[in-house]
């Protein structure tokens, strides 16, 4: 049998081949992720007597071109969790750390668990795009949220407490917030009090026609009334508006970006088949659902109810020695973090509207009245809803015959 241990990188890969007791059938060599090079590769590799398995480590999305090009050309590939590998063969004193050691390192645990290693199965395209434009949303929205802080942190020293003014979620077609847009034209204090409040009053009615928001005479007023009396910092001229407009204009198009890469996320998940069982999920919503089913992907990759929490990485190993028995354990964390923030952003939802026959809130609330811990009962409760979860899904794709 053939261990051919794979270090990625970025661009290449370095590539060692062993046999059981220490048959060296490659010495590590380079190989980069281009069509010419990864296509000698195969033929080599096929080329050789005997079963031959490829192993390479998770690692990013660096991994993904050459797993899916060998595992297209008929080669057995898998790809293991890095921390497996770390873990492996540390039986020296002397740390080394190259490329060539950590080929050869990977053909090592590849023989060592010859018989333990799971095959490598390419994402689908529809799961492979949800998947990247869920990543790409949570960066989207970190971006917003430091956008907003520094729109917030310039109105205040404009027009302190605008942002406070209107209330209710962004608009679905464009992500546009009233208040920001509200701020590109009434940028200063002065835009509103330097004026009669009638004629304030007829402005504002003017802009809401042009924006599209709704407009209330009893609003104009208050907010006539919030903008008298402010001692500002910055003072009303071009410099001043320069900023702020600048800053509406960047957190606009941030917020357009989220919605159409949402709009984008729903349409993928609802290709899939477990779709509609997901969404009709308590605390799942038409954000959260696209993302739950983007960083859990197919559950028919996970052996149990158990192996899709360990892969959230929201368990709590056991810590036992002897007679000791900890009871102050840690979740393993060693899963995606989209997929955690996305439970407790669901445990969340679910505690905030309180359905008493809810199962997943029975138990949160039973939990509460044991006085645990806060992040305890939230981590029980996202253990709990990921079990019905794969329960549900399973159900149903088996009664679709998938």
């Amino acid at each position: 049998m053939n261990a051919v241990g794979i270090d990625v990188s970025k661009g290449k890969s370095m590539i060692a081949v062993m046999r059981p007791f220490g048959e060296v059938v490659a010495s590590p060599y380079e190989v980069r992720h281009t069509a010419s090079e990864l296509g000698k590769l195969a033929s080599f590799l096929k080329s050789l007597n005997g079963e031959t398995r490829v192993v390479m480590e998770y690692t990013g999305r660096y991994y993904q071109p050459i797993a899916r090009f060998l595992h297209e050309a008929g080669l057995f590939v898998s790809v293991v969790h890095a921390q497996l590998i770390h873990n492996y063969g540390n039986n020296t004193i002397r740390k080394v750390k190259t490329d060539k050691k950590d080929a050869v390192k990977i053909a090592g645990y590849a023989l060592t668990n010859w018989l333990e290693l799971r095959e490598y199965a390419p994402e689908d395209d529809v799961r492979l795009l949800l998947k990247t434009c869920s990543r790409q949303y949570n960066q989207y929205m970190k971006l917003k949220t430091m956008l907003k802080n520094n729109l917030i942190a310039l109105l205040d020293q404009t027009f302190p407490g605008v942002n406070t003014l209107f209330a209710g979620p962004p608009r679905k077609a464009d992500g546009h917030e009233k208040w920001v847009d509200f701020a590109a034209t009434f940028w200063h204090c002065q835009c509103v009090c330097g004026q009669s409040e009638n004629a304030f009053k007829e402005r504002y009615r003017k802009w809401c026609v042009k924006t599209g928001y709704h407009y209330r005479d009893g609003k104009a007023g208050d907010i006539y009334a919030a903008a008298c009396g402010h001692v500002n910092t910055l003072p009303k001229n071009d410099c001043t508006k320069l900023l702020i407009t600048q800053a509406v204009a960047q957190l606009n198009s941030v917020s357009e970006t989220l919605a159409a890469v949402l709009k984008e996320m729903r349409r993928l998940a609802a290709m899939l088949p477990e779709y509609p069982v997901v969404m009709s999920m308590y605390g799942v919503g038409e954000t959260l659902g696209p993302q739950l089913i983007a960083e859990i992907g197919d559950v028919r990759r996970f052996a149990g109810k158990g192996s899709l929490v360990s892969y959230a990485g929201v368990e709590a190993p056991p810590f036992q020695s002897g007679s000791f028995e900890s009871s102050e354990r840690r979740i393993s964390k060693q899963g995606p973090p989209a997929l955690r923030k996305a439970l407790f952003q669901v445990m969340t939802v679910i505690l905030q509207n309180s359905p008493a026959d809810e199962p997943v809130f029975q138990f949160l609330d039973r939990k509460r009245a044991e006085r645990k811990p806060y992040c305890v009962y939230m981590v029980a409760g996202c253990n709990k809803f990921l079990r019905i979860y794969y329960a549900r899904v399973k159900q149903h794709l088996n009664s679709l015959g998938c």
